[in-house]
C-alpha cells in the first residue's frame, strides 16, 4: 500500500479515536446546569443530580424508600443540594406529562410532594393517554390539596413540555442509558443504590 494512503488511513483512525474518546458528547456538559427543581442550601457542599423516570421500578424504589431518608439525613441538615430532572424515554409521553404536571405542582410550592405521589400512583396512570391521564393527574393535584383550578389550567397550557424536553435532551447528550443515573459530588452512578451505598459515598465526599 503505498505511504500516502497509509498516512491517511493512520490519520483517520486517530481522528476517530479522538472522536471517541474528546468528542462533544458529554463535553463540558454540566448535569446540574439549568436544573429546574431542587431541595436543600444552595451553597450546601455537594451537589446530587437525579435523572429519574416516573415509570421506573428502581427509580421509584429509590424515590420511595431511600430519597427520605437522604432528604432528612443530609439535605435538611444542609450538607446536600439535591437536584431534579427528567428523563422520559422515547414513545413515553405519558411520562413527559407526568414530568409537565410535576412542573405546574412546583409553581405551588409542592414539586416534591408530588413527585413521590406520581411514583406511588405510577401503576394507575402509566396506561393512561389524553384527557383521562390529565384528569388522573389533577385529581392527584387536588388529593395533595392544590388550587386544582390553577393546576389545570397550567397543565393545559403545555408550557412546561419544553423543560421536561429540555432534561431529556440533557441526558441524551450527556449519553445516558438507564434511570436512574445520579451524579454525586460529579460522580456518575446509574442503577439503585440501597441507603447504606449512598451513605458511604456522601460521607466520602463530605470528608474531601
Amino acid at each position: 500500500m503505498p505511504r500516502a494512503i497509509v498516512a491517511v488511513v493512520l490519520l483517520l483512525a486517530l481522528l476517530g479515536l479522538g472522536w471517541i474518546f474528546f468528542g462533544p458528547k458529554g463535553k463540558n456538559l454540566d448535569p446540574a446546569q439549568g436544573a429546574r427543581f431542587a431541595l436543600g442550601r444552595e451553597d450546601a457542599p455537594i451537589v446530587v443530580v437525579d435523572f429519574s423516570n416516573y415509570l421506573c421500578g428502581f427509580c421509584q424504589q429509590h424515590a420511595l424508600n431511600v430519597l427520605p431518608r437522604l432528604k432528612a439525613e443530609y439535605v435538611d441538615t444542609g450538607k446536600v443540594r439535591y437536584l431534579f430532572r427528567d428523563f422520559p424515554f422515547p414513545g413515553q409521553d405519558q411520562v413527559i406529562r407526568a414530568g409537565e404536571a410535576a412542573a405546574c405542582a412546583h409553581e405551588q410550592g409542592r414539586y416534591y410532594e408530588y413527585h413521590e405521589v406520581l411514583f406511588r400512583a405510577a401503576q394507575a396512570w402509566g396506561n393512561l393517554r389524553g384527557q383521562a391521564l390529565d384528569r388522573y393527574l389533577v385529581d392527584l393535584a387536588g388529593q395533595l390539596g392544590l388550587d386544582t383550578g390553577a393546576f389545570q389550567s397550567c397543565l393545559a397550557s403545555g408550557r412546561m413540555r419544553q423543560g421536561v424536553l429540555a432534561d431529556q435532551q440533557l441526558a441524551q447528550d450527556l449519553g445516558l442509558t438507564g434511570t436512574p443515573t445520579f451524579f454525586i459530588a460529579g460522580e456518575k452512578r446509574t442503577g439503585f443504590m440501597p441507603y447504606e451505598e449512598w451513605k458511604a459515598l456522601l460521607d466520602k465526599a463530605l470528608a474531601k
